[in-house]
């Protein structure tokens, strides 16, 4: 590999030839490109190559600004460019929050025409009537390995060792990491010979699944060697995974609902009749019965676990724009919405038990996307219960607006406007 001579800056180089032949040929594999050229330069060797097996020209591909050394090393393999996304923001939004007081502009990337001019008049309606109230009602990331045992019996004296040990078990867990503190290990599930314990961590200003895992493997490896050596004995127990799908991570579940997972989160506003007229353009009561027979009807006759209109709509686009992990969007999308009419008006609220955020690591380093933060105020440490707390507020104004729209009549007239 130390032959190749290659000037990336001379797109016309007879060499690129060289180096395309020993890719087609496997002399070399794409990903071994970082160790031979600086990371710019084997970004621009991987693009070429694509271009020359697939026939396509990647002219906008190639332009970014992104810092490919660092990109890289945290967030991407076999890297050839980046993709654009078209970036607005919805706002500003009153936040009476614990963490978010005052107003915020949310960023929010998308290609689907219409969801940030719906978001910002559901923001525009609960600014009128006095901003909304977030409360994070739980703070949590979880990982529920499987361990196999000999037979029922062994599961169930693993079980209340697992309950019996929980101090030391903490103690291992909590030896891989400076910020992740080992919470519960509830529930223990016993399926067969098999057991789950969903370990639950506090991890700080990090999303933490990468956290967890670590964590978790330490403690099954201690788990393991421990119950191997007791004086009972008869308790043997093997790590069959690390993910036994009782997290549940990225697939919406009915355990995420009820016990919560990442950042459960509650937001609500109160609105008076005569601002639903004049700015919803419908009344309380039709909101109340679209959400019954849209959010609740419909989504249990679907056997849905998302009895709301769009929450995902209005996650994954701040996901996008801020850097989270955006196969999160799924468990971002269960969730209950409430509409209440009242005398005067109608009580409106989200609750969203299930909001895997962080704003360090992951994606959040990325220059575009920490900027995004920045907007907000939110990139850096002590600042994800904040950032919580906007989601929660964007959510509802995403929410307040679409079944606003749909208990008036006019979602698709908005469409056909914005020529969507």
């Amino acid at each position: 590999m130390k032959d190749i001579k290659y000037n990336p800056n001379n797109d016309n180089n007879n060499n690129i030839s060289e180096v395309i032949e020993k890719l087609k040929n496997k002399e070399i594999k794409p990903y071994q490109l970082d160790s031979i050229f600086n990371p710019k330069d084997a970004v621009k060797i991987r693009r070429k190559y694509v271009e020359y097996i697939t026939g396509v020209k990647l002219n906008h591909i190639g332009k970014y600004t992104l810092n490919e050394e660092m990109a890289m090393k945290k967030n991407i393999e076999n890297m050839i460019g980046a993709v654009q996304i078209p970036l607005g923001f919805a706002g500003p939004l009153m936040i009476n929050g614990e963490y978010a007081k005052g107003e915020y502009n949310i960023p929010l990337a998308t290609t689907e025409g219409a969801l940030v001019a719906s978001i910002n008049r559901g923001c525009s309606v609960i600014n009128k009537c006095g901003g909304c109230t977030v409360r994070i009602i739980d703070d949590k990331m979880t990982r529920a390995p499987i361990l196999k045992t000999g037979s029922v019996v062994e599961a169930m004296k693993l079980k209340n060792w697992i309950v019996n040990n929980f101090q030391k078990i903490k103690e291992v867990a909590e030896s891989t990491t400076r910020h992740g503190k080992l919470i519960s290990i509830h529930p223990i599930v016993i399926v067969g010979r098999y057991l789950y314990p969903r370990f639950t961590y506090s991890t700080g200003d990090a999303m933490g699944m990468n956290m967890v895992t670590i964590a978790t493997e330490r403690a099954c490896n201690f788990i393991e060697n421990e119950v191997a050596k007791n004086e009972n004995g008869n308790i043997k127990a093997h790590t069959v995974a690390l993910s036994g799908n009782l997290c549940t991570d990225k697939k919406p579940s009915g355990i995420n609902v009820v016990e919560g997972r990442g950042k459960t989160i509650v937001a609500e506003v109160f609105l008076k009749e005569d601002e639903i007229k004049k700015y919803l353009k419908t009344t309380s009561k039709a909101i109340e019965q679209v959400n019954m027979y849209k959010n609740f009807i419909g989504s249990a006759a679907s056997n849905s676990m998302g009895f709301n209109a769009h929450y995902a709509n209005i996650i994954g686009a701040i996901f996008l724009a801020t850097g989270q992990d955006m196969a999160h969007t799924v468990e971002g999308s269960i969730g209950i919405t409430v509409a209440e009419a009242e005398d005067n008006g109608l009580y409106f609220s989200v609750t969203l038990p299930d909001v895997p955020l962080g704003t360090v690591g992951g994606g959040t380093r990325v220059e575009t996307q920490r900027e995004c933060l920045e907007i907000i105020g939110c990139s850096g440490s002590d600042k994800a219960l904040k950032f919580a707390e906007i989601v929660g507020g964007a959510v509802l104004a995403g929410e307040l607006s679409l079944i606003g729209a749909l208990a008036s009549g006019h979602l698709a007239k908005a469409h056909a406007e914005l020529g969507r």
